[in-house]
């Protein structure tokens, strides 16, 4: 294996677990915060920390998720964790806000109806925009369309545009958010 294919082989593994975690993180950051809140931090007070410790383990187990959830078994793995946390009372409607936020939800259901790639001026280039509402009286005739910042996508800008101006893009919300946290460094599977 070359030194590319590795590099390759772990920024995408890397980037697919920060991803796939993004909704789980911040589910768990508000479980920690309110348990560091009552318990303390217990990783200090163990015998063998060090510095960095927390930083080295929390690295390890972002890839080893990204390195799982690229697997067909992990996908599989990951979906039956992913309608767990779902269930979870009270968690689990705060775990699938947080998916629609990151990209997660698509569709009717979903912040993000569709992925698209919207000319703003009248050159080649085109960016990648997240439909947050189609074309209704309300919006002039317009597509409610967001296009997030890049590696960032939680900031960005909302546009009012005319249907004519936007492409219609093979990427769901979620690889989308792949190719926007990865400077489109990645390659998405389009299946």
């Amino acid at each position: 294996m070359s030194i590319q294919k590795i590099r390759n082989h772990v920024v995408g593994s890397f980037i697919a677990g920060i991803v796939a975690l993004l909704p789980v993180v911040g589910l768990g950051i508000t479980v920690v915060y309110f348990e560091n809140t009552v318990a303390g931090v217990w990783l200090r007070n163990q015998g063998f920390y060090f510095f960095g410790m927390g930083i080295l383990i929390v690295t390890l187990l972002v890839y080893l998720v990204g390195l799982t959830v690229s697997t067909f078994v992990g996908r599989w793995l990951w979906r039956r964790v992913d309608i767990l946390l779902e269930r979870l009372p009270v968690l689990g409607n705060l775990y699938q806000t947080l998916k629609q936020i990151l990209g997660y939800g698509e569709g009717p259901k979903g912040l993000f109806q569709r992925v698209v790639f919207v000319s703003v001026d009248a050159s080649d280039r085109s960016e990648l925009g997240l439909v947050t509402r189609e074309a209704c009286n309300e919006t002039s005739g317009k597509i409610v369309v967001f296009v997030p910042n890049a590696p960032t996508p939680t900031s960005g800008r909302l546009l009012y545009v005319d249907p004519s101006l936007v492409k219609p893009s093979p990427l769901t919300a979620s690889q989308a958010m792949q190719q926007l946290v990865s400077l489109g460094t990645i390659q998405v599977d389009h299946r």
